[in-house]
């Protein structure tokens, strides 16, 4: 029986399509659900092992960007996601990491808010590909195996990074949740934050784009595109649970 992903889609989420592509990749299935259809039925959460809230602009980034989709999921489904959350895998691109962050899922899944992505630092929209690297010291299991610097696109208007206070920044180190950096400061992200997990590292959210960059020919350049171990990681984790 194949390892099965819900996509959630709709309401403005515009990346569903790319992203259920690299799971299928990956040899899992993925069903596309429409927020609606979700919210409706709770309960159908847990039929799958992996959740995947992809990039996009929901109900048009107003009042912020996640900020209506986490509201509307944390109404419906609050007890559904944290049962989710206890063995699931869970991954949030760009407006996906909006939303879980503004949900209060990462970096721990308790509801609680102590991080966020704001206006990046430029005050507008940025569309390009940027470097990071990556903390392999961190318990993601996202992204085992990959190498400590690679490329992925980037295209956010709210993807800087912030926390609280500096005692969450400090948890968020000394536990190793800090995922990905940008090599470069992009948005004005703190320490160059680009993605981060929660302390199990099978929930995980991140900026940049890795369902964008599945296949070598979508590099700017010549090189290897990394995206697509992103999905087979996750996929090998469930099998091997």
């Amino acid at each position: 029986m194949k390892t099965k992903f819900l996509v959630l889609f709709g309401d403005g989420i515009n990346c569903e399509n790319e992203t259920a592509q690299a799971i299928e990749n990956a040899g899992a299935k993925a069903d596309k659900v429409h927020v609606n259809e979700l919210v409706s039925n709770p309960k159908k959460l847990l039929n799958y092992q992996g959740f995947a809230i992809p990039g996009g602009f929901s109900f048009g980034d107003h009042l912020g960007s996640g900020q209506i989709l986490a509201l509307k999921l944390e109404k419906n489904l609050n007890q559904e996601l944290l049962k989710f959350c206890e063995t699931g895998v869970v991954i949030g691109v760009c407006n996906g990491f909006q939303t879980l962050t503004k949900l209060g899922l990462l970096p721990t899944p308790t509801f609680h808010r102590s991080c966020a992505l704001i206006k990046n630092k430029q005050g507008h929209f940025i569309n390009r590909w940027a470097d990071v690297h990556l903390n392999t010291m961190s318990p993601c299991i996202w992204t085992k195996n990959l190498p400590e610097n690679f490329a992925l696109p980037i295209r956010h208007g709210e993807g800087r990074f912030v926390v609280k206070d500096s005692k969450e920044l400090e948890c968020l180190n000394q536990n190793q949740q800090v995922v990905l950096r940008y090599c470069n400061d992009e948005n004005g992200s703190t320490e160059r934050i680009a993605g981060i997990c929660d302390t199990s590292g099978r929930i995980f959210a991140l900026m940049p784009h890795p369902e964008a960059a599945v296949y070598d020919w979508q590099l700017p350049y010549q090189g290897v595109a990394y995206g697509q171990k992103f999905f087979a990681n996750a996929v090998n984790y469930l099998r091997e649970c």
